[in-house]
Formats: C-alpha cells, sequence, structure tokens
C-alpha cells in the first residue's frame, strides 16, 4: 500500500532555500568554492554575476573579488563553460565532466551541424577545412596558454574567414569563424574561457584549453547532476527541473528514477525532493535580508516561482526575455529591487504592497551598506535591465 507523500510547506521551503543557498548570516560561507558547490551552478552570462552572486553568501564579503578571481583564474577550481539550457555557468571543477555528459554533448553536435550547414549555405569551406582550422587553433591555444580569438587569427590566419548568415533575411548577418568555432569548442568542452580583458566586471574574456575530464555514461552523468541539484534545491515539480536542466521529459523522469527521488506533496501538487531528504527542516533562528544580482542562481533556479515571487512583482523584476535583474529579499521571499547609482549608492525599493516591516527596512538597509562596502570604487550594470532597476537610476 503507497504512502501519501508528505507535504512541503511554503515556509518550510523557503527555510530551505535560507540554509542550504547560504542567505541566512549564520551560514554565510568561507570560500567561492563552497558557494558554488552549494548552489551547484553560479549563472555566468553575466560577468557580474558570478562575483556579486558570491559576495552575497560570504562570511567576510571584502575577500569577495580576491577570492574569486583565485577560483577562477588560478587555481581553476571554478571553471566557467556552457551548461544546462545552452547558458553559460561556471561550476565547480570536479562537477564539469558530469555536465559535459549530461547536457552538453547534444547541444555540441546541434552547434557543430548548425556551424557546418551555415558554412555550406555561405560558400565557405566544408567541414574538412574546418577541422585543420580548429587543429591549429587548439595547437596555438595550448602553447600561448590563454589568448584572445584576435591573438589565435595571428597565428592560424585562416580564423578571420567570414561568411554570410541567413543571406537575404531581415536577421542576415556577417559571421567570422574564429567566433563561432570557439562557441562550438567551448559546448563541445575543448576550451574554456580564461581571464577577461578588463576587470571582474568585463564581458571580454580570453580563452583556454579546457582541463581533461573522464568520459561518463550520459544517462548516468543525467542521474549525478539531477541528484546534485535536488539536495541544493528540493523540493521541486516536473516541471522545475525539465526547465533547469534543459532535457527532455524523459531524461528527467529517467534520472528521478535512477537516484529513487521522493515524491512530495506541494502547493503546486507534486515535487520531488533527494533520497532521504524527507524530515521536517527547521528554519534559521533569525529572519536574513539579501540584495542578489540579476540572474542568480536562487530567483533563477526554478520555473514555478510563486512560493517566493509574488506573481504581481514579476513585471518590474524581469525583463521581455524572462530575465531576472537585481532582487531584494526579506526572509525567502522577493520583496522589491535595488540597483547602484553613478556615485556608488545602493539605492532599493519595495514592492510589496503590504508592507515589510521596520525590522525587515532596517536588514535591507545593513546588506546594501555590506554590498556598497565590498564592491567599492566599481560600477555594476546589470546586462539585462529591468523596469524597477531604470527606474531607481531615473
Amino acid at each position: 500500500m503507497s504512502r501519501t507523500p508528505r507535504h512541503i510547506t511554503t515556509p518550510e521551503r523557503r527555510a530551505r532555500l535560507a540554509l542550504r543557498h547560504r542567505l541566512a548570516a549564520s551560514t554565510h560561507a568561507a570560500t567561492p568554492e563552497a558557494v558554488a558547490d552549494s548552489l551547484v551552478a553560479l549563472h555566468g552570462t553575466d560577468p557580474a554575476t558570478v562575483y556579486l552572486a558570491v559576495g552575497a553568501r560570504l562570511a567576510d564579503p571584502s575577500l569577495t573579488v580576491p577570492e574569486t578571481t583565485r577560483a577562477l583564474y588560478e587555481d581553476r577550481t571554478l571553471l566557467r563553460m556552457h551548461g544546462m539550457r545552452h547558458t553559460v555557468f561556471v561550476f565547480p571543477a570536479e562537477l564539469t565532466a558530469v555536465v559535459h555528459a549530461s547536457t552538453g554533448l547534444a547541444v555540441a553536435a546541434r552547434e557543430r551541424a548548425s556551424l557546418l550547414k551555415h558554412m555550406a549555405q555561405a560558400g565557405a569551406p566544408d567541414a574538412a577545412w574546418l577541422k585543420e582550422v580548429e587543429a591549429a587553433l587548439l595547437t596555438a591555444l595550448a602553447e600561448r596558454g590563454q589568448a584572445t580569438a584576435a591573438e589565435l587569427a595571428q597565428d592560424e590566419p585562416r580564423l578571420r574567414e567570414q561568411f554570410v548568415y541567413a543571406a537575404g533575411k531581415s536577421y542576415e548577418g556577417v559571421h567570422t569563424v574564429s567566433t563561432r568555432l570557439l562557441r562550438v569548442l567551448g559546448v563541445e568542452g575543448k576550451v574554456v574561457r580564461g581571464r577577461p580583458l578588463g576587470s571582474w566586471t568585463s564581458s571580454q574574456f580570453r580563452w583556454a584549453v579546457a582541463p581533461e575530464h573522464p568520459e561518463l555514461n550520459a544517462a548516468e552523468a543525467q542521474a549525478a547532476l539531477l541528484g546534485r541539484w535536488l539536495a541544493a534545491c528540493g523540493p521541486a515539480t516536473e516541471a522545475d527541473l525539465k526547465w533547469w536542466t534543459g532535457w527532455r521529459v524523459t531524461d528527467v523522469r529517467r534520472a528521478l528514477t535512477t537516484i529513487g527521488a521522493e515524491p512530495v506533496s506541494l502547493d503546486e501538487g507534486t515535487g520531488y525532493v533527494a533520497a532521504g531528504d524527507l524530515a521536517p527542516l527547521a528554519g534559521p533562528a533569525e529572519p536574513w535580508a539579501a540584495l542578489l544580482p540579476g540572474l542568480d542562481p536562487t530567483a533563477m533556479g526554478w520555473q514555478q516561482r510563486d512560493w517566493y515571487l509574488a506573481p504581481e512583482l514579476r513585471p518590474a523584476l524581469f525583463d521581455g526575455s524572462g530575465n531576472v535583474g537585481p532582487t531584494v529579499w526579506w526572509d525567502g521571499r522577493v520583496v522589491g529591487g535595488w540597483a547602484q547609482r553613478p556615485d556608488g549608492e545602493i539605492v532599493w525599493r519595495i514592492l510589496d504592497g503590504e508592507g515589510i516591516g521596520r525590522e525587515a527596512e532596517a536588514a535591507i538597509g545593513v546588506a546594501a551598506e555590506r554590498l556598497r562596502g565590498w564592491v567599492g570604487v566599481t560600477r555594476v550594470t546589470p546586462r539585462f535591465r529591468t523596469p524597477v532597476e531604470r527606474g531607481l537610476l531615473g
């Protein structure tokens, strides 16, 4: 006789989020590696997000820039690469083989086929020519250690070749072989992004040869990744899991079965937690406040977000493509947005129509000063602008 799944309430979900995502002050981490491990992955599309997400969760936020830079570019314990949903993330180094096998291989095959198709349509050289250029690029990159596309083109001039994409269409454009090829090699796990050309907010990166990693079975890798994510972010619905991974629903269901995920009852319907994760979880002793950046992995962690983000707040906090901007959190839910003014001041606005009280406003003010303290003279503009962020600067 099957038992009735345990119901996990919204307050308990918020308590899990606070503790496991290191947002309550008592759970703040000592290192960027510990933050990334707790979150599974840091969004890397906007380079500043990586640092801001780490800084919000470090016990000593003054270490954010030097320690995250060390982890990314010196010790290489964190690696920036394409992952779920063909999005750029920063992963713990030991997880890159799992991500590549579970998600990257299928995307990589489509990306290479797309590049060859577009080159053929433009009358550009064929696959054999591209393989020669690829080999020369990887050799040059190995010799240089790290390099930009322009530097690699000095060693292999064929990388400067251009071809017209979508000729005659409204979105016609000219693509350079180096740009498209490096993108394909990144998804294939052959190259990774190296040091930026500018500061920690720069979106221009050098490239480096990817560290070697074992080849894993795709189904086993999917099970490993899903288990890791559920331990950090569960409970989640099947729709959440399919959205976050970008997999087919059959892949999600197979992985859930493989890891023995436990079904639970949520306000949205059936959800899942990792095996053995059914015990009730007490929340943090103290309420907590946080200012999280645009694309933060907590704010973007689930497709169904009503349990921490009221639907009426979304138009102000998301851009037209579904990218979340900077958010203000109080005790497990989003209550507003924030921005940084040209003089460095961190300003914020509460959007919750019911109000949040003096204790919450005071705690948010402390979080804003904490953020300003470690960001210092650096000016951060989110890559994806939202109505509330623009409004705060207007």
